[in-house]
């Protein structure tokens, strides 16, 4: 059994025994699996964020841009509102004016000459 834990000689030099061989692999497997879980866990955290997002149960991913994008909008509208109106009272001054000069027109065509 000592043979078996003690390098040989070779001819390159000192050959590896067999118990060193199985203690390193051990460790790599060890590593590996290690490695596999942290994987592993990533993946599944991702695939939980994305199957949130679907679900629409997470909130947007930029809630501050969003709410930005929704008061410029806002405003906008109100913009859009304000201008409106004052094209609905241009309307109306014009609609009077036309009214009364419909009137004068038909007045002084009325009248006898």
């Amino acid at each position: 059994m000592a043979r078996s834990t003690q390098p040989e000689e070779g001819p390159a030099g000192p050959q590896v025994s067999r118990r060193s061989l199985l203690a390193d692999l051990t460790e790599r497997a060890a590593r590996q699996a290690q490695h596999i879980v942290r994987l592993e866990q990533r993946l599944s955290q991702a695939l939980g964020q994305d199957a949130w997002r679907a679900a629409g149960l997470g909130s947007p991913t930029d809630v501050n841009a969003l709410q930005q994008k929704i008061a410029n909008l806002e405003q906008g509208i109100a913009d859009l509102t304000a201008q409106l109106g004052e094209r609905d009272d241009d309307l109306a001054a014009s609609r009077a004016t036309n009214r009364d000069l419909m009137t004068q027109l038909n007045t002084f065509h009325t009248r006898p000459r």
